[in-house]
């Protein structure tokens, strides 16, 4: 519940900052403008960015019969959820990692890697798939997608006014060098708060998941293998769709601000929330 809130106050300010500097930078027709321009392009990113990710990945669909023991899993959990039994998928990643893509509960895929079938126990998977299923029940791909569509429109926004600054020779002292600093910077804060919202929307898959099963620790064990694994062999997809995954398949992003740019909560603080369910 906490989670949900956190994610709606990061999106009620992105819309604040989208009204605020449209105002500054593009009167209200730029706030339409960039809004109908963001909103296609992410549009046409929520319809079919699951069939992108799963060719990026590599993923191949599989049948009950080559994988009992992980559509029994997938079948319980989405029984209990009140969902769809989603498609299943196999990438051929030796890395540990997991996915969920599609625009709702009827059009959901879960992939995981080979590699993750080779290290997890059947309760730590179990946890993974949970956590994943959780994404597909919260709606996340939904969210992330308003979030884009606001943060792109800002974006659109800003540098429709740094081109026309630059392209009329701008200088008009303090105001036009005021104007080009929120032309900047404020594309980098909406970015930060999308990402924010990315991290929260992990939190909320990680509790939604756990008690779901009833223990946070299966999720915390597998977390800490995942996290290994992704640091051991960097998997080389795409940035864009690394948010999907359960954990950053490109590797840690280290400490100190570049928590801020990162599109996953520090494993160590998911883990430490995970205990905490009993």
């Amino acid at each position: 519940m906490i989670n949900t809130v956190k994610t709606i106050a990061l999106l009620g300010v992105l819309s604040v900052l989208l009204i605020t500097v449209g105002g500054l930078l593009g009167g209200q027709e730029g706030i339409y403008m960039a809004f109908f321009f963001s909103l296609l392009m992410n549009g046409a990113a929520y319809f079919f960015s699951d069939k992108l990710a799963l060719k990026m990945s590599g993923a191949k669909p599989i049948k009950k019969r080559d994988y009992p023991q992980l559509f029994e899993i997938v079948e319980d959990l989405s029984r209990k959820m009140k969902i769809p039994m989603p498609k299943m998928y196999i990438t051929p990643a030796a890395q540990a990692n997991a996915f969920a893509t599609g625009r709702d509960p009827s059009h959901a895929s879960v992939a995981v890697t080979k590699g993750i079938m080779n290290i997890l126990s059947k309760e730590e998977l179990k946890g993974v798939l949970a956590h994943e299923l959780s994404h597909v029940k919260n709606r996340d791909i939904l969210v992330a997608s308003v979030a884009a569509v606001i943060a792109s429109a800002i974006s659109f926004l800003a540098n429709m006014s740094l081109f026309g600054a630059f392209s009329r020779g701008d200088n008009r002292g303090g105001a036009g060098a005021f104007g080009l600093l929120i032309a900047i910077l404020v594309p980098i804060a909406a970015s930060i708060i999308q990402l924010a919202i990315s991290r929260q929307r992990e939190y909320g898959a990680d509790e939604t998941g756990a008690r779901l099963i009833g223990n946070g620790e299966p999720l915390a064990r597998a977390l800490i293998a995942i996290h290994d694994s992704t640091r051991r062999a960097p998997l080389a997809t795409n940035p864009a769709y690394s948010s999907l995954y359960i954990s950053n398949p490109l590797g840690g992003l280290g400490g100190g601000l570049t928590k801020l740019f990162s599109t996953h909560p520090p494993v160590e603080e998911r883990v430490k929330r995970l205990r905490n369910i009993k």
